[in-house]
């Protein structure tokens, strides 16, 4: 890495828990990963309310209503700006980690499948980058939104599991058969996908696959 530049990395969130958020464990590690590296990080979220409020204790909904920005800035604590605040010129690299979060308030893919929708703060963001030609990186469930972002062709992986990679490959995604410890890098779109627990049993295999993809981010990066 170029010792005059220290590398800035975007991380998007998408609320602060598995079933509702932001996975915790996958963006801890991300953070962490990112920083280990020598880069720095800047957490973002989108200003809307979630799509629901889990329990996660039961894994029943409640009736609560949250706010994605306001629970994700749990885990970043607090140092979080408004997603429509990320401008692509700040920075050289985009991860996105996973939860259901990803599925639900950044895209509807959980709910839509194939006909997902991208939230449009999320759309505008990550576009940004990929026109920009600066990397990405999906982690767990959030390369299900990889068709609608970077369109036919694009390469991504979330594992091995058949429904959801059909589901993908019905939006353009050419899917790649991954271990929990490994990466898929698509060089074309400069994009990286690890599947994370989509497959892991345990956090340090999942650090194993955020630690080789936060490392493949950063060397994509272009040279400043």
């Amino acid at each position: 890495m170029s010792s005059s530049h220290q590398k800035k990395v975007a991380v998007i969130l998408s609320g602060c828990g598995v079933y509702d958020g932001a996975e915790i464990h996958e963006s801890v590690l991300t953070l962490l990963s990112i920083e280990q590296n020598g880069a720095v990080y800047k957490c973002f979220a989108p200003d809307i309310n979630q799509y629901h409020v889990i329990n996660h204790l039961t894994g029943e909904e409640t009736s609560e209503q949250r706010n994605v920005l306001v629970e994700a800035a749990r885990i970043a604590r607090g140092d979080i700006e408004p997603l429509t605040a990320l401008r692509v010129a700040d920075f050289d690299a985009l991860i996105v980690p996973g939860g259901f979060g990803a599925a639900k308030n950044l895209s509807d893919f959980a709910f839509e499948g194939a006909e997902l929708r991208v939230q449009v703060d999320m759309m505008v963001a990550v576009k940004a980058f990929a026109e920009a030609g600066k990397p990405t990186g999906l982690i767990c469930i959030a390369p299900a939104m990889a068709g609608r972002i970077f369109g036919e062709g694009v390469v991504a992986t979330i594992g091995n599991d058949a429904a959801t990679a059909e589901a993908m490959e019905q939006t353009g995604v050419t899917h790649q058969a991954c271990a929990v410890n490994d990466i898929v890098v698509d060089e074309t779109h400069k994009l990286i996908t690890t599947p994370a627990y989509m497959l892991a049993k345990s956090i340090s295999e999942v650090a194993e696959g955020i630690n080789k993809l936060v490392g493949k981010v950063l060397a994509m990066t272009l040279c400043i």
